[in-house]
Parts: structure tokens; sequence; C-alpha cells
């Protein structure tokens, strides 16, 4: 088999052809545990029956319209993902492709509603060091995390870079040049790192008291993966913008950016667009996914299985287990040796598994995965790790 793509990826050798739950079959037919999602993509696991008969059932009928016009089952998804998302004030929603889609939307809204508010100058946006937000030029000016800044410049100005917990540097941050905080729940690609509630509050009053919008970025912690549905009903007060993507539709590309009150008017006819952003094909499997996942005792579930997961890492007291961390099925483990030759060993026995930098495994799994899944993959890699010199 020929391999016509570029070379952007560090890829693991091997071929996948289906699968079927938390389970995929390579091309040689041996088959696979998925503690990866497709990075908390497949949500719903692979071959989900509701899913591929609402995405078969919608190919049928109608994959695209233009936006000059709506489709009835774009309007449905929209409302009902707004309707999920009620819990934390979000009360309208552009849909689009992707996450850093999603998150360009998030940057715009915010130096939008401060031009017109405030005038020029109050446009610089706050983001967190160790976030990840995406991977065009203003996404990548986002994220804080150094390595990424780097061949692809002039970037995007107007980002500033804090520690998450710092109060008193967000305090004189907020100086009147910020238009936006944009920060992640749970910190994905930096090692499964969740935000301090105690700083996430404080932060929401701070940037209340100075007209700052407050962003959540949730492309990789929302759609349920942290056992609520959107990570940030931790907290107690409300986002003014919220992103989503990946688990959104199940492996259907799909993007959205929510607002609240303050933010829900900003953008107007003109403002922004997206091509195959609301399709009926992406809106009949978010439709699905919703369905399934947004009912209190499948997010329950979520929860029993993370902490299941993580509790059965700490009783093993494995000298190569340095940290766990995490919420729900979204799990950070630090290890003594480096994460990709672990990966690479763990591939070979069956058990499919991520990185979250040089020395962190990070746990995705599907939320149908089963409790004799979660213990035979673990015990794969506890089999590795005692290897492990």
């Amino acid at each position: 088999m020929t391999d016509c793509f570029m070379n952007t990826y560090h890829r693991l050798p091997t071929i996948f052809s289906e699968g079927k739950g938390s389970r995929l079959r390579d091309v040689d037919g041996k088959w696979y545990l998925d503690f990866t999602s497709g990075i908390a993509v497949n949500n719903l696991g692979h071959g989900h029956p509701a899913l591929t008969a609402a995405i078969a059932a919608q190919a049928g009928k109608l994959i695209h319209t233009s936006n000059y016009f709506r489709s009835d089952t774009a309007l449905a998804f929209a409302g009902e993902l707004v309707a999920a998302c009620t819990p934390a004030g979000m009360e309208n929603v552009f849909l689009g492709n992707s996450g850093a889609e999603a998150n360009e939307a998030a940057v715009k809204i915010a130096r939008k509603y401060s031009l017109k508010k405030y005038g020029a100058g109050r446009h610089r946006i706050v983001t967190l060091k160790g976030s990840f937000h995406g991977r065009t030029i203003t996404t990548l000016a986002a994220t804080g995390q150094d390595r990424f800044h780097t061949d692809f410049g002039p970037f995007t100005e107007g980002f500033l870079f804090l520690e998450a917990g710092d109060l008193r540097a967000l305090d004189r941050a907020l100086d009147g040049t910020v238009c936006g905080l944009l920060m992640e729940p749970v910190q994905g690609e930096s090692g499964i790192r969740p935000l301090d509630p105690a700083y996430a509050n404080a932060a929401a009053k701070l940037c209340a008291e100075r007209d700052v919008l407050l962003m959540y970025d949730e492309i990789q912690s929302g759609v349920g993966r942290t056992g609520s549905f959107l990570a940030c009903q931790a907290y107690a007060a409300h986002p003014d913008v919220v992103t989503l993507a990946k688990g959104l539709a199940g492996g259907v590309p799909v993007g959205a950016v929510l607002a609240g009150k303050k933010a829900r008017d900003v953008l107007v006819v003109g403002d922004h667009g997206s091509t195959f952003g609301g399709n009926p094909l992406a809106a009949a499997a978010g439709r699905a996914v919703l369905s399934i996942v947004n009912k209190p005792e499948f997010l329950a579930e979520i929860t029993r299985k993370g902490e299941r997961m993580m509790s059965a890492i700490a009783a093993w007291k494995h000298p190569q287990v340095k940290e766990i961390r995490g919420r729900g099925l979204m799990i950070g483990v630090d290890i003594g040796p480096d994460a990709w030759p672990v990966l690479e060993s763990a591939l070979s026995k069956g058990l499919m598994l991520l990185s979250a930098g040089t020395k962190t495994l990070r746990f995705l799994p599907p939320y149908v995965i089963d409790d004799s899944e979660i213990d035979e993959g673990l015990a794969i890699l506890k089999g590795v790790l005692d290897r492990v010199e």
C-alpha cells in the first residue's frame, strides 16, 4: 500500500480497516483495544448502531445545502445543542467544521465585542501556558506552548500567556487592553491538567468586573468527556463563550462556538461563515450523539468508569507511575520512561494509547467501554510498565 501522505505525523506502524465498539481491527486482521477514541472523537466507539443509522439515513436524504438556506436537521441539532449547554448559560450557536475553526470564531467574537463597545486598543486575549487551541495561524498564536511558535510566523498578534492558577498575574494583565480570557477546563495536549476551580471562579469574577469575555475551549473536555456535558459546569460562573468539536458528532467533522447573553448578538450577517458548517450529515450525527450522551445516568457512568481506571492504576503503586490526574474519562498518567516507547510496546500487545508531552500517557477511551475492557487494557499496560528498567 503506497503512502502518499505528507510527513506531518509521527505515526505508529498500524493501518486500521474497521472497528466495533471499543476495538479496532488492522488490515492484517489483528484486533486492538482502543483507549484513544481517535483523540476524544469516537466517544461512542466504532460502528455504534444509532450513530451509523443516523448517518446512513441522512446521507440518503440530504448531505449538504449552502448556508443561504436552513435544513430541518441542522435546525434541530442547533436547538438540542444549545439546550444541552443551557446549564452553562449558552443561548445560541455557530456551527463549523473543527475545533480550530470554533476557536477562531471565539477570537473574532471577543475582539468585535470589545471594539464596538470600547473602541480600538482593547484587542488582546489572555490564554494559559501549556494550552493548545488549534493549528491555524491564529490558534497557534493563541496556544501557550513555545514549541508551536516556530517556522510559520509572523503570527497573529495580541495574545498574552499566563501561568494557570496565578490570579495576581491575571489581575495585572486585565489592564484595559484585554478583551477575552480563553482557557481549557482541562488542558489536554500538555498532560491532562484540570484547571483549579478556585482559580476558575476567581478569574470569572475578574472578567465580569472588567467586562472581559470569559471563554472556555471545550474541544477535548466537552460533550461528556469529564462526566458533565461541559467540563466548565463544575465552576460557579457561566462563561460568555464555549467552543466544542472532536466528539460532538462521534467522528463526523463538526465544530461549534456557543455564546451566552453578553456575546450572543456580536456576530451579524457577513461577519462569519463556513461552507460546510452545519451541514445536515454532521447535524444528524450530532443529534445521535446528544440523544445518547446528554443523559444523567450516561454521564454518571463516565464518571464512574474514570474513577475506576484511576483507582486501579493507583492501586498498583507502580514505581514507574509518578502521578495520576483527570476527570471522567480524560486521564493523564505521568510515568518514569518516555511515553512513546510505552505506546509502541502497548500497541504491539493490542492496546492503543496516547501521549501528552514526553512522559505522560493520555487515556481517552470511548464512553461505551465496559469494565472488563478497562481491566484488560490496564493489565496490558501494567505488563508493559513491569518490563521497563
